[in-house]
């Protein structure tokens, strides 16, 4: 992979990071996780292990859905 678009994808996966620690909503924490999976996916398929990446993007949207309805229930 090309050396820029690696340290962009760190800085994605970083980024995500810092601020899934610092953010108090829960919102946000999930916004910022999705950005740590977003900016992982393709150091992931680089190494080939693309059944993890399949299996990963199917479950993590249902996982953030039911998240979020459990998050919306608890703060009304």
């Amino acid at each position: 992979m090309n050396d820029l678009i690696l340290i962009i994808l760190a800085v994605i996966v970083l980024a995500g990071t810092c601020t899934a620690a610092i953010s108090k909503d829960p919102f946000d924490k999930l916004i910022a996780l999705a950005m740590v999976f977003a900016g992982a996916v393709p150091f992931i398929i680089e190494k080939g292990y693309l059944d993890l990446v399949i299996a990963a993007a199917l479950i993590v949207p249902v996982t953030t859905i039911i998240t979020l309805q459990a998050v919306w229930r608890c703060g009304e």
